[in-house]
């Protein structure tokens, strides 16, 4: 893998910098080792010529919420889907402490899965958190052990010890895969590290609205913080033909009372906004959280993007949503609410010309279930995630 963001299949953008190109190949090195996840801790990891030769992006995997200390049967049917990368959007594990030594030992848990195991011995890894790998449930800025639990999990997913990754306040950055006209740049968004504490509902409304928050009276409460938004916009001007964007927490359906963007409308709609103005195409968010899996929708419109919005929630890897538990109305779903065990998936069909203006370049979106089947499927053109697509 090289550094340079116009020829190599991998290239990335962290502590608000861009890759520059044309790096000499010792710093090259070192910018393939800030590829988060992209090698392992265990023996076998997947390496960077591996990945050298992965120039083209598409299939692409992705799940969070993985109880450590439970089977993990569904990484089988990932093996079977031959992603091309895995995404993993949070609580990684449940470690739920301030000690970093016992998180340490449930990631180990997870290191010794044999299904887990195969897959990152083959497969690049890209790894964002939420709270319960972050530390605790719900957790942000607040975490007293947040400096201890970034370096915790840079030390499990293999990140070099003079990674800038490793002084950098919490774990954005970007990656870049493919070559010009077919590029894919994923995002990878830090909901934590910087997170203001949640608005909470009163302790008599939570039962009736199923629920623990409600959207932030507070202009100036933050997910991001003023640097990572920074980083946003710089990395949204980067060239890139299909960007996916990792947030832990659901971006798109904000209709539940649980942890969600809506909670921070100001700053949502600030990244709605970055988004419109930079003219970004191809813009699609993934996330976890939910023990549910469901594809969202957010119509084309002038207080949203240019063109529809979509986030494919893909949560639980390993725990179903238990009988009995009420379904969120979700307005914005297409298809079923899962609510058994599942991963997500996007294909990418290329078509043989460059860019978007070329016909027939197309995405689906996939939920799949413990066995790989698909529970349900949305298929869309690239063509109509530009915003020469904007419907008035």
């Amino acid at each position: 893998m090289t550094a340079s963001s116009s020829t190599s299949p991998l290239a990335l953008a962290g502590g608000g910098t861009s890759t520059p190109t044309g790096l000499v190949p010792a710093l090259a090195g070192l910018v393939a080792g800030l590829v988060i996840a992209f090698t392992a801790a265990t023996s076998g990891p997947t390496s960077a010529a591996d990945l050298e030769s992965r120039q083209l992006i598409t299939r692409i995997g992705m799940g969070s919420c993985v109880r450590q200390d439970r089977p993990q049967p569904i990484w089988d049917a990932v093996a079977r889907y031959r992603p091309d990368v895995f995404l993993m959007l949070g609580d990684n594990i449940y470690g739920d402490t301030a000690d970093m030594e016992i998180l340490r030992r449930k990631y180990a848990l997870l290191a010794d899965n044999k299904g887990f195991a195969a897959l990152r011995r083959t497969v690049p890894i890209i790894a964002i958190w939420d709270d319960h790998d972050f530390g605790a449930d719900d957790a942000g800025r607040e975490y007293p052990m947040r400096r201890g639990s970034q370096q915790v999990f840079l030390d499990f997913f293999g990140v070099p010890a003079d990674s800038p990754l490793r002084r950098q306040e919490g774990i954005y950055r970007a990656v870049v895969a493919g070559p010009p006209g077919r590029r894919v740049q994923f995002i990878c968004l830090d909901t934590r590290y910087h997170r203001s504490p949640p608005a909470a509902l009163p302790a008599d409304e939570r039962k009736l609205r199923g629920g623990r928050y409600r959207p932030t009276d507070d202009p100036s409460a933050t997910v991001l913080g003023a640097e990572q938004m920074a980083w946003l916009r710089r990395v949204l001007e980067e060239p890139a033909e299909v960007r996916i964007v990792l947030s832990s927490i659901q971006f798109v359906f904000t209709g539940h009372h649980w942890e969600h963007w809506g909670n921070y409308p100001v700053e949502r709609s600030r990244i709605l906004k970055l988004i419109r103005d930079s003219g970004a195409r191809g813009v699609i968010f993934v996330s976890g959280d939910r023990h549910a899996a469901e594809i969202s929708r957010l119509p084309a419109g002038p207080d949203a993007v240019a063109y529809p919005l979509y986030d494919l929630t893909a949560s639980s890897l390993n725990q179903a949503m238990p009988t009995g538990t009420s379904r969120d109305s979700n307005p914005l779903r297409l298809g079923p609410h899962q609510r058994g065990v599942n991963f997500g998936t996007i294909d990418i069909e290329w078509s043989d010309g460059e860019g978007v203006e070329s016909a027939g370049v197309s995405l689906t979106l996939a939920i799949r279930d413990v066995a790989g089947g698909i529970v349900h499927a949305e298929h869309v053109s690239l063509a109509d995630l530009t915003p020469a697509a904007a419907v008035p």
